[in-house]
């Protein structure tokens, strides 16, 4: 294991923590986004809804003070209620009310107070309608402010409707406002666009009991005291103090501008998405926030959803990509960062082996030097027992010398492309002095090496046939034997010295052993081995079979 690689592992490590890091804090600040637009959403609808229920209550409130005044004086409510309301203005401080009406009791079939009460109020004679089966009635007397579109609703007996009719009981049970569900205001049939509307009653009860529905006045009542009317369980009621609303212009006038900020609203007259639809504004989008609205003593649903598609999803979805992409960025730059502490290490790891490869070179030429001075010293020795004369001697030695040059310089220049393995066995042999004949025995298949192998084999065979002068077989003294095949996609090169006087030591190795060796393993990408024993030297070299020859297995002819 490499001295850096914890440092390489904890560079890692820290690279993925920040990046883990960073997706954790923008994951928090997407959910955090997502949830607070939500909230503020939720709370933007609680102030609509806060807003619609205030506006009501004073709605509400305003009846209940009409009705106050209509007690307090029920002979000249008409004129008294009229002066009220034009110096309160409701329609102005109060805006979205369509009116306040009273509609007053009536026996049924017995018109002719209710229809007095209109004659006194817009001095015209205007007619009780509908005829109804009901035993009693509540037409409407008074509806302020007048305008001609609300004048079509003077004289409606509002009892005779069913949805009227069930808020209006309500009221008159409870004594508490009562609203109406959806309907549409009588005064809708002269209106150009029609809305849905609906209405809120407060009862007026009587001060003394009536004497029953269909019963005579009793002498000397008041003259509305025929308008009395009771049911059983109930107080004796004289008529309700009212208001009608048109929904679409009630909305308009509560949330004016708020509408354009709205994507969504949606009321409903009661509860959950069966009640019926009383107001729709816009297009429902998606997770609206719902809200209970109180109208009188009803609860009403209103779903509203707003067009911040971009808050609720877009900005959060942003956070999440742009941290994202800054995680990525991290982990991008820590990358690069340790890419480039790798591309120094190595450098460093290549110019550490440069350095030791010229050592080992210096140390080789050093080497190599002592060698071949032994060498030519052997080889003038050799001569010199070979050659009767001086002359004789001069001319071996120097083609000898000649010879050693030219292989040399052939490996050094790279003067041909490959080299066959043959001819470089045999030249090496050659200058040890090895006769022809003998030369002519060594021999096997065709194998051509590159200038990498023949550099290799050139400087192993060299060694061997060095060391082999000096202390093997060709120094005198025993036999040599040099033979090369292949065999399972390898060459196989054999050299055997037997014979010798003394069995060689390879326990350790000298520089010139290891050198070999580490040509072997880094040029040919093979392995040798040696093996000594009684008087007996064996090198096996193998190396994979990376030379073009295409079979060429026959014997080099004799030299």
């Amino acid at each position: 294991m490499r001295p850096s690689s914890w440092a390489d592992r904890l560079l890692a490590l820290s690279a993925r923590f920040v990046g883990f890091v960073i997706l954790i804090a923008t994951l928090a600040a997407a959910a955090g986004s997502f949830f607070y637009n939500r909230a503020d959403e939720r709370a933007r609808a609680e102030r609509v809804a806060m807003q619609i229920d205030t506006r009501l209550r004073d709605h509400v409130a305003l009846l209940e003070g009409v009705r106050a005044l209509y007690r307090s004086d029920s002979r000249s409510s008409g004129p008294g209620v009229r002066a009220y309301l034009n110096a309160l203005q409701p329609q102005v401080h109060a805006p979205g009310l369509e009116g306040i009406g009273i509609a007053v009791a009536m026996r049924q079939r017995t018109p002719a107070a209710a229809e007095a009460m209109l004659r006194e109020n817009y001095g015209r004679d205007i007619a009780v309608w509908p005829v109804s089966d009901q035993p009693i009635g509540f037409p409407i007397v008074l509806l302020e402010p007048p305008t001609p579109r609300r004048d079509q609703a003077l004289g409606y007996d509002m009892y005779s409707e069913p949805v009227r009719r069930a808020a209006m009981r309500r009221a008159w049970q409870t004594g508490a406002p009562a609203a109406s569900g959806i309907v549409e205001l009588v005064q809708e049939g002269a209106a150009t666009r029609r809305q849905a509307g609906f209405l809120i009653y407060v009862p007026v009860y009587a001060d003394q009991p009536a004497p029953g529905v269909g019963a005579p006045a009793l002498p000397g009542d008041p003259p509305r005291a025929a308008t009395r009317a009771s049911a059983p369980g109930a107080r004796p009621i004289e008529a309700f103090v009212y208001a009608p609303f048109r929904i679409d212009d009630l909305m308009t006038a509560i949330l004016g501008a708020q509408l354009d900020t709205i994507d969504g609203i949606e009321i409903r007259a009661g509860e959950g998405p069966a009640a019926p639809l009383a107001y729709r504004h816009g297009t429902m989008g998606w997770d609206p926030h719902e809200q209970v609205l109180r109208v009188a003593d009803r609860q009403w649903t209103m779903r509203i959803s707003y067009s911040r598609l971009f808050e609720r999803l877009g900005r959060p979805v942003a956070i999440f990509l742009f941290g994202f992409a800054i995680m990525l960025l991290a982990m991008q730059l820590m990358r690069l960062q340790h890419r480039r502490v790798d591309a120094f290490r190595a450098l460093a790891d290549e110019q550490a082996l440069r350095a030791a490869d010229r050592e080992l070179m210096i140390g080789e030429m050093a080497h190599r030097m002592k060698n071949a001075f032994a060498r030519i010293g052997a080889l003038a020795r050799i001569t010199l027992r070979e050659s009767a004369s001086l002359d004789e001697f001069e001319a071996k030695f120097d083609g000898r010398m000649r010879a050693l040059s030219d292989a040399k310089q052939m490996l050094v220049t790279g003067a041909v492309d490959t080299v066959e393995l043959e001819r470089i066995v045999h030249r090496e042999l050659d200058l040890a002095g090895v006769p022809p004949d003998r030369l002519a025995a060594i021999t096997g298949p065709a194998v051509r090496l590159d200038d990498e192998g023949a550099q290799a084999i050139s400087l192993a065979v060299h060694e061997f046939v060095t060391n082999s002068i000096k202390y093997g077989a060709l120094a005198g003294e025993g036999e040599l034997s040099v033979g090369w095949h292949r065999e399972d996609g390898q060459v196989t090169l054999d050299w055997t010295e037997s014979g010798l006087p003394e069995t060689p030591n390879i326990e350790q190795e000298s520089f010139g052993t290891r050198f070999i060796r580490t040509l072997i393993e880094r040029q040919l990408k093979g392995r040798w081995t040696r093996t000594a024993a009684a008087g007996r030297l064996s090198i096996v070299i193998r190396w994979p079979d990376a030379a073009s020859a295409t079979g060429a297995t026959a014997a080099s002819p004799a030299r």
